[in-house]
């Protein structure tokens, strides 16, 4: 009998001004488990780049899916996050060779997949495969964050990951928006209009 896998699927970045908005998708090998895997926001970004490392050789498969600030800018962000969640599964299919039975999706909503999808609130607390896919997630786009802030380093990214603190609303002021910022998000219009 063929095993029936169980994809793990999360998105990083909607809440910023600035840069893609990212998915993660993970099937977990029951033969090699990986300890300590946990929503990605309650772990130290040590620990989360170990974590990182070891999700990608031990996992069964593994997909990362981005959505640019322009898509995020032409559609929404909600829609731009399906669309992130349905690049990183196509990208973990093409790798397995096959669809996963199931995919377990974080939050309330669903992107729109020929398999069964079950949204689970807080699923990345819940369930390693989610929790895995929070983990690939967020570091991938941590670290599309700190090459940002190689560019453009008068907003300090590198500090904020992109989030809207007073320092990026105040850089935002100061040198307007650069390429990468979602200008469909309220605080970055304000920056063009001022």
């Amino acid at each position: 009998m063929s095993t029936i896998w169980i994809c793990g699927v999360d998105e990083a970045g909607r809440g910023p001004l600035v840069g893609a908005v990212v998915a993660g998708a993970v099937v977990l090998d029951p033969q090699q488990p990986i300890i300590g895997l946990k929503d990605s926001k309650k772990l130290s970004p040590a620990k989360r780049e170990t974590l990182y490392t070891e999700i990608m050789s031990k996992a069964k498969a593994w997909g990362i899916g981005e959505a640019s600030p322009q898509e995020i800018d032409q559609f929404n962000i909600l829609q731009a996050t399906m669309l992130a969640m349905q690049r990183a599964i196509q990208s973990l299919v093409d790798q397995m060779g096959e669809w996963p039975g199931e995919a377990l999706i974080d939050g309330n909503r669903c992107p729109s997949l020929p398999i069964p999808a079950r949204a689970i609130v807080q699923g990345d607390a819940k369930e390693p495969a989610i929790s895995a896919a929070s983990i690939l997630a967020k570091v991938h786009r941590d670290r599309q964050m700190q090459i940002l802030h190689l560019q453009f380093p008068q907003y300090g990214f590198n500090q904020h990951m992109g989030y809207p603190t007073e320092a990026h609303i105040a850089a935002l002021k100061h040198y307007g928006p650069c390429l990468e910022h979602r200008r469909s998000f309220a605080p970055v219009r304000e920056s063009i209009n001022a």
